[in-house]
């Protein structure tokens, strides 16, 4: 297996004959549409044989999804997953739950046919849509509450037959960090009875004193300690309201894994990856400007569609692009399957547990290629 990039006069016939792989392979696996256009710059992962897999490292898998998704999409990547994080779980301020729409049962059935772990993912959303603290604040301070959305959680999980919970908590106050921790290790203590794990994402933190909304409610030591397992949210520098940047830049994330790895176990530490892109307009206007988040094959369509040659900045290990329309310009990132490797040799070289993908409603099948390759995870 190996990833070439398209040059000037490249086309799928004369790339597939320099690497005695087969252009129908090339097609399906880095899903190329007809009429099997290339862009300049573009990353295109060659596959080699079944053998060439990589001796399995024993990575923990997870993926986010809603129960929306396709079912063609997520029957295509669950082979891949150790875990599927339904997305997601409300509460009331008495602490009874708020299921998602539509019904996650048939996403649940189809994960523990592919043997995937369904997971039971609890957000903290008000009636906007949004993280609310105030529903963190009810929650973590009153017993009463917690004793409610415990009892819900676990008659849940036996009722649906979740297999782990998945605490997604953001936007916790300062003074509720404390409590939010003890919360955390309450659920894990119940839930642990029934023999599934407990799981807390974190805000990509790069210091105990980083200030903000974001980071100062979670204790990553505390939280270390609390769950079973933590995901870093490593993902979102470039942003939906602001400036056009990767939104997963490497040297970023590296900073957060180094933080992290003073305070929680690197085999307890999953990396946030993220299965997306931004296209924003250009200039930037904050608080005007509004990216539009775009899947990774549908960027190097934008890319081909608008004569646009792909980029990649070595720092960030991410690619990106401009492009003019309608007298606009536009600047995109995404991911692609060189800063997908980049961050498979981060989980490794720092010994982390694993990985989660934010989100998987969209299939990028070179990746999960890819991903077996290195970690030797699908299963067959």
């Amino acid at each position: 297996m190996q990833i070439y990039i398209v040059e000037q006069g490249d086309t799928l016939a004369s790339i597939a004959a320099a690497h005695y792989a087969d252009i129908f392979g090339i097609i399906y696996d880095n899903q190329i549409p007809y009429p099997y256009r290339l862009a300049i710059g573009q990353a295109l992962l060659i596959t080699g044989p079944e053998d060439s897999r990589a001796v399995p490292y024993g990575a923990y898998v997870n993926g986010y999804a809603y129960p929306f998704i396709g079912n063609y999409v997520l029957g295509q990547t669950l082979p891949y997953l150790t875990s599927l994080s339904v997305f997601s779980y409300g509460f009331t301020t008495e602490g009874y739950l708020i299921p998602p729409t539509p019904d996650d049962v048939p996403m649940i059935q189809a994960a523990v046919e592919a043997g995937t772990a369904p997971v039971l993912t609890l957000t903290p959303f008000g009636p906007d849509g949004r993280f609310n603290n105030y529903l963190i604040s009810v929650l973590v301070n009153d017993w009463e509450v917690r004793r409610t959305l415990i009892q819900e959680l676990l008659y849940t999980i036996d009722e649906k037959g979740f297999r782990g919970v998945d605490i997604d908590f953001e936007f916790i106050l300062a003074q509720d960090r404390d409590s939010f921790t003890s919360f955390v290790a309450q659920v894990r203590s119940e839930v642990n009875k029934l023999g599934y794990p407990v799981s807390v994402a974190l805000a990509p933190k790069t210091s105990d004193t980083q200030t903000g909304l974001l980071y100062e409610g979670k204790d990553y030591e505390g939280l270390g300690e609390a769950a079973d397992s933590v995901l870093l949210m490593t993902y979102e520098w470039g942003y939906t309201y602001g400036p056009a940047m990767a939104v997963a830049p490497l040297n970023k994330v590296k900073e957060v894994v180094e933080y992290a790895i003073t305070k929680i176990p690197p085999e307890k530490i999953d990396l946030g990856i993220p299965n997306y892109g931004y296209d924003w307009t250009l200039p930037f206007v904050r608080g005007a400007s509004k990216a539009l988040t775009i899947g990774n094959v549908e960027a190097v369509q934008i890319a081909i569609e608008n004569g646009a040659d792909i980029q990649f900045d070595e720092t960030a290990m991410s690619p990106w692009f401009r492009y003019h329309r309608y007298g606009t310009g536009h600047e995109v990132w995404f991911e692609d399957v060189r800063s997908l490797q980049a961050k498979f040799d981060l989980i490794r070289s720092y010994g982390l547990r694993g990985m989660g993908y934010w989100q998987i409603m969209q299939l990028f099948r070179a990746n999960w290629l890819l991903l077996d390759y290195n970690f030797g995870i699908r299963k067959r």
